[in-house]
């Protein structure tokens, strides 16, 4: 029962369960990679852009998702491992595929650390490595 499964993560994070809020995520979670605004406004036509939008601040100050800043001028957003807080230690690199503008969460790779300068904090990381997936490299797609 994928309901049941998509109640326990907004549990998890303490985000009560609304229509919106289980579309938005069971979407999120269908599409298996970074989505933008207008891709959630695409797959979900019956849902107006700012419920979404709502949304996806609600599970970001939640960390039930994360934002990705591809490069390409459109925010994505990923769902979070359930054991991810959303510190630095937690994040990942991503991947952004200049033949189909697909970003993918590469999590088997973390994210490097740089040593800063002594008084400088760090909060975030953003690492977005450009190419071609798979699919568009045997395609022969050029960027």
């Amino acid at each position: 029962m994928k309901d049941k499964s998509l109640l326990e993560l907004l549990a998890q994070r303490d985000i009560h369960p609304t229509a919106i809020r289980l579309l938005v995520l069971e979407a999120m979670q269908k599409a298996n990679r970074p989505v933008s605004l207008s891709d959630l406004e695409a797959m979900l036509d019956t849902v107006d852009k700012s419920s979404i939008f709502r949304t996806l601040t609600q599970f970001l100050s939640h960390h039930l998702i994360h934002g990705v800043d591809d490069g390409t001028g459109s925010f994505k957003y990923a769902v979070c491992s359930p054991d991810c807080s959303c510190e630095v230690e937690d994040l990942h690199t991503h991947f952004h595929c200049e033949g189909c503008n697909r970003t993918f969460c590469m999590k088997n790779i973390p994210t490097p650390v740089v040593q800063l300068p002594e008084g400088f904090t760090l909060n975030s990381i953003n690492y977005v490595l450009k190419g071609l997936c798979p699919e568009c490299a045997a395609k022969g797609k050029k960027a």
